[in-house]
C-alpha cells in the first residue's frame, strides 16, 4: 500500500517561517524533492511567553503558489471558530484558483484556546467554539457551491448569498479535521468531512504513531464514515512525525499505509529546531520516505 501513500511538510507560520521568501524557498524545494504537499500552521497570538514572530499563512500560502506549479499547499490546522466563515472561504477560493485547485483547508478548534481566543477578547467556552466551527463549516460548504445561500444557526446567519466564482475543485476544497484523539468528538466531525488529520501523543516529540494507536483510530474513522453513508467516498488519514531518509524511513511509513493511512505528515520536534529553516529543509532535500 506503499504507493498509495502521500507525503506532505508541515512547517509553522512562525520563526524563520514567517518571512514569506523563506516559507516560498521551502515550497520550492519541497516540490523539486518529489513532496506531495505543504502544510503551515495557522496561529496569531501562539504561546504568548514565546514572543513569536508570526506571519498570516494566507500570505505564506499566496508566496508558496506563486513558487510552486504541483504539490498541494494548506493550513493545518485554522481555527474556524475565530474565522468570519465568508472572508474564509474567499480566501481558500481565491488560492484554490490561483494554485490550479491545489488547495486543502485544515480546521480545528485551535490550540491553545487561553492565547488564540481568550487574550483576544474572545470566548474560552469549548462548547461554544465547537459550534462555531460545525456552524462555519456548514456555511463554506453551502457558500463554495456557487448557488444562493441562505443559512442560520446559532452563530452563523447567511441571508439570500451567492458566492462567486466557486473554487476549482468540486464539490468543495477538501476539508481535513484536526483534534487530539483518544477525544472522539474532533474525529466524529472529521468523519463527516474529507479527512482527519489528528494529533497523538508524541506529537510534540515528533515521534511516529504507535500502529496499535493507528489501527484503533481508523476503526473508529471507518465506524463513523459508514454510519454518515460515505464509505464509498474518498477519505484521507493524515499522521506524521520525523521520519529518516531512504530505507529507514520506508520501514516507519511502510507499517502505518498498510493500516490505512493515506498521508506521512513531516514535522519537526517541539525543540530549537521548530522555528528554523536549516533543518527541515535539510530533511525536505532528502525527499519523503518513500525514496
Amino acid at each position: 500500500m506503499m504507493d498509495a501513500m502521500r507525503y506532505s511538510v508541515d512547517v509553522p507560520n512562525f520563526g524563520e517561517f514567517a518571512a514569506p521568501e523563506v516559507f516560498a524557498e521551502v515550497a520550492r524545494r519541497a516540490e523539486a524533492a518529489g513532496w506531495d504537499a505543504l502544510l503551515v500552521w495557522d496561529h496569531v497570538v501562539g504561546e504568548k511567553e514565546a514572543r513569536w514572530e508570526i506571519a498570516d499563512p494566507w500570505i505564506l500560502l499566496t508566496a508558496a503558489a506563486l513558487a510552486t506549479r504541483r504539490i498541494r499547499l494548506g493550513t493545518a490546522i485554522t481555527p474556524v471558530a475565530r474565522r468570519r466563515p465568508a472572508k474564509l472561504a474567499r480566501e481558500v477560493t481565491t488560492l484554490d484558483r490561483l494554485t490550479g485547485g491545489r488547495m486543502i483547508l485544515g480546521v480545528g478548534l485551535g490550540e491553545p484556546v487561553r492565547e488564540e481566543y481568550g487574550a483576544l477578547g474572545d470566548t474560552t467556552d469549548r462548547r461554544v467554539l465547537a459550534q462555531r466551527l460545525d456552524e462555519g463549516l456548514h456555511a463554506l460548504d453551502r457558500l463554495w457551491s456557487g448557488e444562493p445561500v441562505s443559512y442560520r444557526g446559532e452563530h452563523v446567519t447567511i441571508d439570500d448569498v451567492v458566492f462567486r466564482p466557486t473554487p476549482v475543485q468540486r464539490p468543495r476544497v477538501p476539508i481535513w479535521v484536526g483534534g487530539m484523539w483518544p477525544n472522539k468528538a474532533p474525529m466524529r466531525r472529521a468523519a463527516r468531512w474529507d479527512g482527519a488529520i489528528p494529533a497523538l501523543d508524541g506529537m510534540l516529540a515528533a515521534r511516529p504513531p504507535e500502529p496499535a494507536t493507528v489501527r484503533e483510530l481508523v476503526r473508529f474513522l471507518r465506524e463513523r464514515r459508514a454510519e454518515n453513508g460515505r464509505t464509498a467516498e474518498p477519505f484521507d488519514i493524515v499522521l506524521g512525525g520525523a521520519s529518516p531518509a531512504g530505507p529507514a524511513g520506508r520501514d516507519v511509513v511502510a507499517p502505518l499505509a498498510d493500516l490505512g493511512v493515506t498521508w506521512w505528515d513531516e514535522r519537526m520536534p517541539w525543540d530549537d529546531r521548530l522555528e528554523r529553516a536549516e533543518p527541515m529543509l535539510r530533511r525536505i532535500d532528502e525527499g519523503p520516505p518513500r525514496n
